[in-house]
């Protein structure tokens, strides 16, 4: 029998259990992905009960409320309010989402919260994605043109503009990039959901004047190709987008460019 050895601690072991406060009437259980590369200890799972007549409806209330009531050691990412939407992305309940929006009465038993998977923890439920953002600047998200640059403002038809519906709403928050089989396997090349839903973003602005450079730049086996349309990224994306569909109108942008 194959057998299979899993890296060193990589076990998620049982963690510590936080009992509810005793005035409390109306509670949740929440139980959060820890780890800690400083104690060289395996990851665990710890488990809170969370007064909810104590804190917002929402997970991200409840993070909140642990971190600032029961462990104020606990670590995530959170920019609500600040200008940098998608910063509190994690997988709720086993569904990659954002903690903000995600109410905490729509989930049923415990509420179990993990970082993004397949994607390397710095600590607790905060990932590295330094790799995701370097693709995204890899595909220059900015306006390319020859054209001299306007003095007031760069006009657009309401039509043109209309084409960008679906495509600029993303918020980086990687919830597609981690739920993506291909990414997880070949993220060192293929450049995921979310990057190549920005790079077809730029090639459909009309604004735009670099639309061959950019098909050039994701005309590759693994940049593009590597997407076989399992639908994930649609099926998490927290906007409601459809990474895939872009990547299918890359695809048959780079075949009309090959006939013409």
């Amino acid at each position: 029998m194959v057998q299979f050895n899993l890296p060193p601690n990589s076990r998620v072991t049982k963690g510590k259990t936080w009992n509810a406060p005793a005035d409390a009437r109306r509670t949740r259980e929440f139980r959060v992905y820890r780890w800690n590369p400083d104690d060289g200890q395996n990851p665990r799972e710890d488990v809170f009960a969370v007064d909810m007549d104590d804190c917002g409806p929402m997970v991200l209330d409840a993070l909140i409320w642990i971190k600032n009531n029961i462990d104020p050691t606990l670590t995530f990412r959170r920019s609500c309010r600040e200008g940098v939407c998608g910063s509190c992305s994690m997988n709720i309940d086993g569904i990659n989402t954002l903690a903000c929006t995600q109410a905490v009465e729509d989930i049923k038993g415990a509420v179990k919260v993990y970082p993004l998977p397949h994607l390397e923890v710095m600590k607790d439920l905060v990932p590295d994605l330094a790799n995701f953002f370097a693709q995204y600047q890899s595909i220059e998200p900015w306006l390319k043109t020859d054209t001299a640059v306007p003095e007031k403002e760069w006009r657009q038809s309401h039509e043109d503009r209309a084409k960008l519906d679906g495509l600029y709403e993303c918020i980086l928050c990687a919830c597609c990039s981690a739920s993506c089989p291909m990414y997880w396997w070949q993220s060192e090349r293929f450049l995921g959901p979310a990057a190549l839903l920005h790079a077809y973003r730029w090639i459909q602005d009309s604004r735009d004047e670099a639309a061959g450079e950019r098909l050039d730049d994701v005309e590759d086996p693994f940049r593009l190709y590597r997407c076989h349309t399992i639908m994930n990224c649609a099926k998490t994306c927290p906007k409601g987008l459809n990474p895939a569909k872009a990547i299918a109108e890359l695809k048959k942008m780079m075949v009309e460019r090959q006939i013409l």
